[in-house]
């Protein structure tokens, strides 16, 4: 099999612009293709997962990844899929984001000399003369046709400001400068970009009559219709200080029973083989394929290491029994403390089990936390300073949330 029939095996690729060209750079390993990657957190997310172990599974065959730092783009900021306008960040904040993405992707992508490449689009896009631009990349661009993009949907029902229309323009223009100035023939990106991808890609071929292409890659859905990379509201990090090994692997173990093949063909590096064995799995095996998923997972972004204390704490925790000590944790102080304990709803709310007090109002109400064992059925139970001491204890949310509180 192919590369490029992998990628298609394991559900990845949704659509192309030139299949039979693409094909052929991809497994003859001559694809410099780049992905973009804006810099609105100091994280990545598991929703970046795809496009980085996509980047590792490509130089593996011999092509050469650009990863693309939105220093630039991320000033402005993508309106893709969204109904209002992003926060704008400072220079600063931005510059601080993209050193922790570096960091990060180091992890999965090989850079340096004849390998991968780093690039920030700040370098070119911060310096451009307006009228100089427009003057050389405007007439390729139909308002008419980018009225039309899916990217703009959202938006145009609230309102579209010319500030977030120029984000097209933008990553078009990133395309066209990483054609020119590194050779890079290919750009990828989850198919809700895929308006943006044409627009780089018309670009290249009107101004400079040359061959370019673009493919997207399918973004994955959990059962519950969420991107990837979000639970319960929050994002899931890949920096352990935000998402520790331990909540990362969890949340791997409880995808859905429809999703957990899928997210195995698409995430991991198992081959096809082994996989479609798992096909008729039921039961206690998608639970066991379940724990594959995690722990495949969870060593690529956190170590082999961290992911075996991460699973034997899972599987301690499900037996109720074993070490709390890799347990999500949340160290309170006196000051957190009214007349030595704390209020149960204000404890749930501290250790970010719960948003705001009336949701966890209604976790209590509906029987969903216990506290050491016991499920907690009154609203106003105080927590103790002498239960928190110690090693604390034990908050369960549902089935399959574990979280210790404890005096720091």
């Amino acid at each position: 099999m192919t590369l490029y029939e992998e990628l298609k095996a394991r559900g990845l690729i949704a659509q192309v612009t030139d299949e039979e060209q693409i094909r052929d750079l991809i497994n003859t390993g001559k694809a410099t293709f780049y992905i973009g990657f804006d810099c609105t957190a100091d994280s990545l997310t598991a929703g970046h997962f795809m496009a980085l172990t996509l980047m590792k599974r490509l130089q593996m065959a011999g092509n050469t990844p650009v990863a693309l730092i939105g220093g630039g783009t991320t000033m402005i900021g993508d309106p893709s899929g969204r109904t209002d306008m992003r926060k704008m960040l400072t220079k600063e904040d931005i510059d601080h984001n993209a050193a922790c993405f570096k960091k990060q992707m180091e992890r999965f992508i090989d850079f340096g000399p004849g390998k991968a490449i780093m690039v920030n689009n700040a370098d070119w896009l911060l310096d451009l003369n307006y009228v100089n631009l427009l003057r050389e990349v405007g007439t390729c661009f139909s308002v008419n046709n980018m009225l039309r993009a899916e990217c703009y949907k959202q938006r145009m029902e609230k309102g579209l400001s010319f500030f977030e229309f120029n984000y097209m323009i933008m990553q078009s223009y990133d395309f066209y400068y990483l054609f020119q100035h590194y050779g890079c023939n290919m750009q990828f990106g989850g198919d809700d970009q895929w308006s943006n991808m044409l627009g780089g890609t018309e670009l290249i071929r009107r101004k400079l009559g040359k061959d370019a292409y673009a493919m997207t890659i399918t973004l994955l859905t959990d059962s519950q219709g969420k991107k990837m990379g979000k639970t319960a509201g929050n994002a899931v990090w890949l920096d352990p200080n935000k998402t520790s090994p331990y909540e990362f692997y969890q949340y791997w173990r409880n995808v859905g029973d429809a999703d957990v093949l899928k997210c195995i063909r698409m995430l991991t590096f198992l081959p096809l083989e082994q996989i479609e064995e798992m096909a008729d799995w039921e039961g206690e095996q998608l639970n066991r394929a379940k724990e594959i998923l995690a722990m495949e997972l969870t060593t690529l972004v956190h170590g082999e290491e961290e992911a075996k204390k991460a699973a034997e704490t899972s599987r301690g925790l499900f037996l109720q029994s074993g070490d709390t000590a890799n347990m999500p944790a949340t160290a309170l102080t006196e000051a957190d403390l009214t007349d030595g304990a704390v209020n149960v709803m204000d404890l749930l709310v501290k250790c970010g089990i719960a948003a705001s007090k009336s949701e966890a109002r209604r976790l209590v109400q509906q029987g969903g936390v216990s506290l050491g064992g016991e499920k907690v059925t009154d609203i106003a139970l105080a927590v103790t300073a002498d239960q928190l001491s110690g090693d604390g204890v034990v908050i369960k949310k549902g089935k399959k949330i574990f979280h210790r509180a404890h005096l720091g």
